[in-house]
């Protein structure tokens, strides 16, 4: 495995370095490892490039005068401090307006950005400046002797370089930003054509519809009201499944649902569940009324009791207990923790959605390409959020995913 600084190194020399700007995360491949990249750092910009070739030997000329190219070992001395403060000032500044992008990251926050980098380069470029004519008028470094005007004349052309060099950087960001997020977007139309895909498969299911209906043929000559009562749910089922197909977007954006829709649904696809298997399956759901606002993925709970349902024994004498709860991120340090540990982007203050069952797996255990799991991480991946943390521990298999204030954009 390379250390964090080859990797950057090495990721750079592909790359390019304008590549190295803003990616404060980084969306992996779908065959990529199961190795995080380090997060990527804003580059050392373009003042590496132009004051070496330009603004160093200029200033070293106005400050030093003919000498300066006059003499050979002037030139050289001259040239070495000079580029000596320039690197710790480039450092400072890099500093700094790695603070300033970190804090700052957004594509509509570029005017926080710019004028924070302008204070920035304001202050740091005239104290090195300033620090450099002191060392040489208080050592006499090469004859010099300090002119005032040539002091004003030097910090004016810092003053142009300083809001041409922070207008190319914020360019290059905001360009390099804008193609992140285009990526990231047509990333996200392919995991909701894709869970759509998922969606429509189950909608025409032929075991679970013939599931379905067996279960119906039953209670109608038996039970006629508790047939209808299944028929209906059924049909809830069925048009909600239609409904989140509907309302994808022409470009392949899925809107977010609320909990409480989700949570209407699986009461639905539950009752169908609970008719067929009757004590072999229960469900128990704790939720705080307050937070039945917040969203989440379409169909994402169903996708978790489907997956509880396909993979575990369910019989009378071993039944499996399905338990749908919420907490903040106070509530579930453990599980926040472990959020916060996976090189993606924190937030404070989640509320915490956990599905969760206990684990008796089938003896013949079904082959699972791990779609639906797959679909819902990527999806909290590509919005910014933790993904959902998996634990299969201490006899229970769960499903902790953090819920998306109401409001939040798509």
């Amino acid at each position: 495995m390379l250390p964090p600084f080859l990797k950057n190194l090495r990721f750079w020399l592909a790359k390019g370095p304008l590549s190295n700007y803003a990616l404060d995360r980084w969306i992996p491949d779908a065959d990529a490892e199961q190795e995080f990249m380090p997060a990527r750092q804003p580059a050392l910009r373009w003042h590496v490039l132009v004051m070496p070739l330009f603004f160093i030997p200029l200033i070293t000329y106005w400050i030093i005068g003919p000498a300066y190219i006059a003499d050979v070992r002037t030139f050289i001395l001259g040239t070495l401090l000079n580029y000596t403060l320039s690197g710790c000032c480039v450092l400072t500044l890099n500093f700094f307006t790695q603070r300033i992008l970190r804090s700052f990251p957004a594509l509509n926050q570029i005017w926080m950005r710019v004028w924070r980098m302008l204070l920035v380069f304001g202050i740091i470029t005239p104290a090195y400046i300033l620090g450099g004519i002191f060392i040489y008028d208080h050592f006499h470094l090469f004859g010099y002797r300090h002119d005032p005007d040539i002091t004003i004349k030097i910090l004016l052309y810092n003053f142009l370089v300083n809001i041409v060099s922070v207008g190319i950087d914020e360019t290059v960001y905001s360009l390099t930003k804008w193609r992140e997020s285009a990526f990231e977007q047509e990333k996200l139309k392919q995991v909701t054509l894709q869970s759509q895909y998922e969606s429509l498969k189950h909608q025409v299911n032929p075991h679970f519809l013939f599931n379905s209906l067996n279960s119906l043929s039953s209670l109608i000559a038996d039970e006629p009201e508790q047939a209808e009562e299944f028929l209906y749910e059924m049909a809830n089922v069925y048009r909600y499944l239609l409904h989140t197909n509907k309302s994808t977007s022409a470009d392949g954006e899925a809107e977010l649902t609320t909990l409480e829709t989700e949570l209407k649904f699986i009461d639905s696809y539950f009752h169908l569940l609970k008719t067929r298997y009757r004590t072999g399956i229960d469900l128990v759901t704790s939720i705080k009324p307050d937070i039945l606002a917040h969203r989440l993925p379409p169909l994402t709970l169903q996708m978790l009791v489907e997956n509880a349902v396909k993979h575990n024994v369910i019989a009378a004498n071993k039944p499996l207990l399905l338990e749908i709860t919420t907490s903040s991120a106070g509530d579930t340090s453990t599980v926040y923790k472990t959020a916060l540990g996976k090189n993606r982007p924190a937030k404070e203050n989640l509320i915490w959605l956990t599905v969760r069952n206990n684990l008796q797996r089938k003896n013949n255990r079904m082959a699972s390409n791990k779609i639906g799991l797959t679909n819902i991480a990527a999806k909290y991946r590509l919005l910014s959020y933790p993904e959902p943390i998996i634990d299969d521990t201490d006899g229970y298999f769960s499903v902790t995913l953090p819920l998306f204030e109401p409001g939040t954009p798509t």
